[in-house]
């Protein structure tokens, strides 16, 4: 009986049916374990079982007679994709049975330290920075991977302005899928009760550790044998004051409060990218904020669609930035449009994301970021991006800001009306009135800057060959020792 073509066909079509589900179950079944695994383990759980990938953190604690080494509560085991997953307290007791431990609110710090006495500091923040401390795991749990955020809020001693701030965060939409991190140089009870309070994200406090607040009377700080600012080289060379030698290029010799904004900008970066246990191998984003900044309910929703952007129209970008110092926000003509650019200090950084790579670009050149004679971080970086960094910064910012600045009167700068709670007012209201155009459909490459490039003068404020060795200590972590 001779067999009709429709038959014959059907016969192929099942034959391929059969090798493409054979072939599928040949990839399934032998897929490296290593690729696919990301484990929670709590260490009061005898019965947990040990998996692949002990070593992805390093000895993180003591190896067992088995020879693995078991985890912290709270720690995670990262895959070869680099993702970490911890699940929320529900999560946990729907599904693995796992738990996931948080430490009471009273031991986590010292209510009862007395702030101005140096050595309670240093051990104090000593302990919380080792800690690594994660807020909230229990309510919200935490998953990295490439396309996740982190936000990375340095602060100072301005309460009423990172209270604005985490009000702002608050109502960001998915903002319970970020992990924050605050950084602080002072160490404050009303601070610490401010993040304790967040509720809406995982959150990590770590404190600089080398701050004018600790080192009051001795290097970083001011010593009582350092030379005056506006005193002459001749003349402080007479007085034998510290660091004679060596006033800025202008002259003038260093100023505490201004030199530790820069040194920690440099230990926040090296501290989350290179100290942080389950950071370690973090392959996704990073977010810097400032305690006087305000949010958009719609930035990770548009910092998603850059990072889309920048994949199709930008490869070559390392960096986006979503907020502008620009007075008239046009949200109807610009709310879904970004410039392709590179990175100028005065323009471009507020709200910088970017990754490790650019970090390690960083790094290596720690070297000339440390001896650049401007106590500015941002200039001097713009300095690595034009004489350093290969190829320059180039970079994506958003035409119409997702970020604001409240800080009218900061370090730089005296305005004549210093109520941020105006400001805050004034921003709502531009947002709700243009909120239709909040949430993009699609962001596109506007143009490019023509804005001229060129290498920064120096501010000055930074000679003093101390601040060159701490800064290059920063960049190698000196996070427990203590500066001399």
């Amino acid at each position: 009986m001779r067999m009709s073509l429709r038959r014959g066909l059907r016969l192929v079509l099942a034959f391929i049916m059969v090798v493409f589900v054979m072939l599928n179950l040949h990839v399934l079944y032998n897929t490296p374990e290593s690729e696919t695994t990301a484990v929670v383990v709590d260490k009061r759980d005898s019965n947990a079982a040990v998996f692949p990938l002990a070593q992805a953190w390093g000895n993180v604690g003591k190896q067992g007679d088995d020879g693995q080494v078991p985890l912290q509560d709270g720690q995670v085991r990262t895959t070869a994709k680099l993702s970490l997953i911890i699940p929320s307290k529900a999560s946990n007791q729907t599904s693995s049975g796992l738990k996931n431990s948080t430490v009471p609110k009273k031991t986590r710090y010292n209510r009862y330290i007395n702030v101005n006495d140096s050595e309670a500091l240093k051990l104090e923040v000593t302990r919380i920075n080792s800690e690594q401390h994660v807020h909230n795991l229990d309510r919200f749990g935490l998953s990295l991977g490439s396309d996740s955020l982190v936000l990375v809020i340095q602060t100072h001693n301005r309460p009423e302005h990172l209270r604005m701030l985490l009000d702002s965060m608050r109502k960001v939409k998915d903002i319970n899928n970020v992990l924050l991190i605050v950084s602080h140089d002072v160490y404050s009870h009303q601070l610490n009760d401010l993040v304790e309070a967040v509720d809406f994200c995982p959150v990590m406090q770590i404190f600089f550790p080398f701050s004018q607040q600790i080192y009051s009377k001795e290097f970083p700080g001011e010593h009582p044998n350092d030379c005056p600012r506006n005193t002459k080289k001749a003349e402080a060379l007479r007085i034998k004051c510290n660091n004679a030698e060596h006033p800025d290029k202008y002259g003038h010799y260093r100023e505490a409060k201004y030199c530790q904004a820069k040194h920690h900008w440099i230990w926040k970066l090296q501290h989350v990218f290179e100290e942080i246990h389950f950071l370690k191998d973090y392959e996704g984003n990073i977010m810097l904020l400032e305690d006087d900044y305000f949010l958009s309910e719609d930035i990770l929703f548009s910092t998603h669609m850059l990072k889309g952007l920048k994949e199709r129209d930008c490869p070559d970008c390392r960096m986006l930035v979503l907020g502008n110092y620009d007075k008239n926000q046009n949200y109807a003509i610009n709310g879904a449009k970004a410039e392709r650019t590179f990175w100028i200090s005065s323009k471009h950084n507020m709200g910088m994301t970017f990754n490790r790579s650019l970090w390690l670009e960083i790094k290596r050149c720690a070297k000339e970021f440390c001896s650049f004679d401007d106590y500015n971080w941002d200039w001097t970086l713009q300095h690595l991006s034009m004489k350093c960094i290969p190829e320059k910064v180039r970079l994506l910012v958003m035409k119409a800001s997702r970020i604001f600045h409240l800080g009218e009167c900061g370090m730089h700068k005296k305005a004549k009306n210093c109520d941020p709670q105006a400001k805050v007012q004034e921003i709502e209201t531009k947002l709700a009135q243009n909120y239709k155009h909040l949430y993009p459909n699609m962001v596109t490459v506007a143009g490019d800057s023509r804005i001229k490039l060129r290498d920064p003068k120096p501010n000055g404020g930074w000679g003093d060959i101390r601040d060159h060795n701490m800064c290059l200590q920063n960049f190698r972590n000196a996070s427990s020792a203590h500066m001399r």
